[in-house]
């Protein structure tokens, strides 16, 4: 006597789990208990500080192919910015920055470091942007008197102000060398986790070549999203 041939009940259940397929009468046999031994395996997930619940992807911050499909917890429920999760860890330690320092009286929420040369251009859009988005900032244009010691000025400024954010251009990496004001301001605030670079019509790469250390803080970049993308982000990041 022939025993009848078990058939297998993917086609109507479908072997959407381990316990699926031990329990198909075709299946259960070949899969058992070893079912991640074919190559599938439940994919384990560690809560991540900042990021939300929905996020996924991979790539590295600045980088092309990145996928822009992560929120921070700092980002608001009706936001519509969408970041790379490389983003968000180079972020996440500059909100903290901005959460710790919230509560200290009359501080900018944002330093705008830029070359002279950068002063009524991409550094002026970059300001209006963020002062339409109700960020106050430090910026050199409004900020320093008329016969004020400039470099007491910056001091005061970089004191007073949670984080910093550095417009990288041609234009900055000219000045670097020479250590100029620009170089003074991001000496102070490297030396804590203050600081967003933005890269603007230029490369990490080419920063790298006049600024190792400044290089290797990743920031945003404006040959990936647009200044008003910029803007949004840095205002998130900063509103408490």
């Amino acid at each position: 006597m022939v025993a009848a041939m078990a058939r297998c009940t993917a086609p109507v259940r479908g072997h959407r789990s381990a316990a699926a397929a031990a329990d198909c009468p075709a299946c259960g046999g070949r899969y058992g208990r070893s079912y991640g031994s074919f190559g599938y395996s439940r994919p384990s997930y560690s809560p991540q500080l900042y990021l939300s619940s929905g996020s996924t992807g991979g790539g590295r911050t600045g980088g092309g192919g990145s996928r822009r499909n992560t929120k921070p917890s700092w980002s608001g429920a009706a936001s519509s910015q969408l970041y790379t999760p490389e983003e968000v860890r180079a972020l996440t330690p500059i909100r903290e920055t901005v959460e710790r320092r919230a509560s200290l009286p009359e501080l900018r929420q944002v330093f705008l470091c830029h070359a002279w040369d950068d002063r009524q251009g991409v550094a002026k859009e970059l300001y209006d942007l963020l002062i339409a988005r109700d960020v106050s900032v430090w910026f050199s244009e409004n900020d320093i008197g008329l016969g004020e010691p400039f470099l007491r000025a910056i001091d005061k400024g970089l004191a007073r102000s949670r984080i910093g954010i550095v417009l990288v251009t041609p234009a900055l990496l000219k000045r670097l060398p020479v250590a100029g004001v620009a170089d003074k301001e991001l000496s102070v605030l490297l030396a804590r986790e203050q600081l967003v670079p933005i890269v603007h019509k230029t490369t990490y790469d080419a920063l790298r070549e006049v600024s190792p250390m400044l290089a290797s803080r990743n920031g945003l970049d404006t040959s990936e999203m647009s200044i008003l993308d910029v803007a949004a982000k840095l205002a998130e990041l900063v509103t408490v």
